[in-house]
């Protein structure tokens, strides 16, 4: 969504509502405004959106309180991009929350039973569908709830029988992935420049191309990303049979960085993603956070050489 203008929804209700008052911050929550001043929220100038709060500021008249709509086209000391930072934040919470109760329901699916565990999907689909409705802005963090959601499950084909590759047929690709690139995304350009193609270029896009020079990886249907209980990284060490030790443990440190499963008890890598994720809230461009990671994996790498 390019926002033009927004919606400010400005309420007061008498102090003895508490029912009431709730019942109104939870109809703002569902909506997917966020707070800017106390009782003061905002949208995205839309016509849905504008009939929300037209129906709200009813609702809370009703109650016995006094509502204000406005539109704006600026709203002073808070420009455009920090508006679309606050919406962004809020949906990077909800995805956060729906990505830790899928990473526990993946944790343990195989002691449930088949209805109960049919059911748990359906909820978790259900919850990323409301969350996808009122993500305004495309957050960075929908892609990565997409491939939970796809490892929930279970996997559709014997990762175990795809054949290998060879680099050679590999050479002078382009690959594509998400904005915002974090340690399985990093780490996979790396293992593809040093591994695969010295000399690949990597773009960004929240979709895939059609372009068929362009290769998607850590996308969801993408032939390279997360397969069964592997992170892109591993996919990619076994589909080009890279049997080189250093890089086996590096992938599992991505793997329990990124899948936190601690399926191999390796805490070494934590430390980078964080710091990759420090980057890209410092707003520093996917390029240059792919450029400082790979100097990171390098010095790992060779770390990890002398072991």
């Amino acid at each position: 969504m390019k926002a033009t203008s927004w919606l400010l929804l400005l309420y007061s209700l008498p102090t003895n509502r508490n029912t009431e008052r709730v019942a109104v911050w939870r109809r703002l929550k569902k909506m997917g405004a966020v707070q800017i001043k106390t009782s003061t929220y905002l949208l995205p100038d839309d016509a849905a959106q504008y009939e929300q709060f037209q129906w709200l500021a009813k609702q809370i008249r009703d109650y016995g309180g006094d509502a204000t709509l406005v539109r704006a086209q600026e709203i002073e000391r808070l420009p455009k991009a920090k508006l679309i930072q606050l919406f962004d934040a809020a949906r990077g919470n909800d995805y956060r929350e729906l990505s830790k109760d899928l990473r526990s329901f993946i944790a343990r699916r195989k002691k449930i039973d088949a209805d109960a565990a049919a059911n748990a999907l359906a909820r978790f689909v259900r919850d990323f569908r409301n969350i996808r409705a009122i993500d305004f802005f495309d957050s960075a963090h929908v892609h990565d709830v997409e491939i939970l959601l796809q490892r929930a499950e279970g996997p559709h084909t014997a990762t175990k029988a795809r054949p290998k590759l060879d680099p050679q047929n590999f050479l002078g690709k382009m690959w594509l992935t998400r904005p915002r690139p974090e340690i399985d995304r990093v780490g996979s350009a790396w293992l593809i420049r040093n591994f695969v193609d010295p000399k690949a270029k990597f773009i960004f896009a929240s979709k895939p191309t059609s372009n068929s020079k362009c290769i998607p990886y850590d996308m969801v249907d993408a032939e390279f990303s997360h397969e069964g209980d592997d992170c892109t990284f591993e996919t990619l060490t076994r589909r080009f049979d890279l049997r080189d030790k250093a890089v086996r443990k590096i992938g599992e440190m991505i793997h329990d960085a990124d899948l936190d499963d601690a399926k191999f008890s390796r805490m070494e890598a934590i430390g980078i993603d964080r710091v990759l994720k420090g980057w890209a809230k410092q707003a520093v461009r996917d390029e240059e956070i792919l450029a400082r990671g790979f100097q990171l994996f390098d010095g790992l790498y060779a770390f990890l050489q002398r072991l």
